[in-house]
């Protein structure tokens, strides 16, 4: 619709200088006519351009400060994510640290046990059995100390006298081989 008020409006505009009182096929008319046309068409472009520039330069700003936004939400929303996932790496970490160290624990306690039944069927006695025996060899020196303490030593027997064993001849060095020349 907007066109044909426009070709509605160039025919009034050629119909009204048609009517008029000049030649239209007059050669100063049209010169004239021509220079004026050409300076209104100018001014247009120029207007144009500087609308162009001024809307341009606002436009450009705007494109530079949504940018600007735009990246600062960017970055925002990138440390968000960045933070929630050190945080998932970090409780899966501690979560298999956990469970890491209760298979250790397990796996030495089955070491533990698979040892300790190794050295009871070759006769070895266990860290228990030999803590017991140091027990009792403890209270039977105390009860042979209270009994020597009881006995006088004038009535304890002379140490037996030991004789010397009989020195035993140095054996010769063999006597060397001669070897044929």
């Amino acid at each position: 619709m907007p066109h044909r008020l426009e070709a509605v409006k160039v025919k009034l505009i050629f119909s009204e200088r048609t009517m008029s009182t000049k030649n239209p096929f007059d050669p100063s008319a049209m010169s004239d006519s021509v220079k004026e046309q050409a300076q209104q068409i100018w001014l247009a472009g120029l207007g144009a351009f500087s609308k162009a520039q001024q809307e341009g330069t606002k436009t450009f700003e705007k494109l530079v400060n949504d940018g600007i936004t735009m990246q600062r939400k960017a970055q925002v929303t990138a440390e968000e994510k960045l933070a929630e996932a050190t945080q998932k790496v970090t409780q899966v970490a501690h979560q298999f640290n956990e469970r890491a160290t209760g298979q250790w624990d397990k796996l030495e306690n089955i070491f533990e046990d698979r040892v300790a039944k190794a050295l009871t069927r070759l006769g070895i006695p266990s860290a228990a059995e030999l803590q017991a025996l140091h027990a009792r060899i403890d209270q039977l020196e105390k009860q042979l100390g209270a009994k020597v303490k009881g006995v006088s030593k004038a009535t304890a027997k002379p140490a037996a006298k030991t004789t010397p064993a009989k020195k035993v001849a140095a054996k010769r060095p063999a006597a060397k081989k001669k070897t044929a020349k």
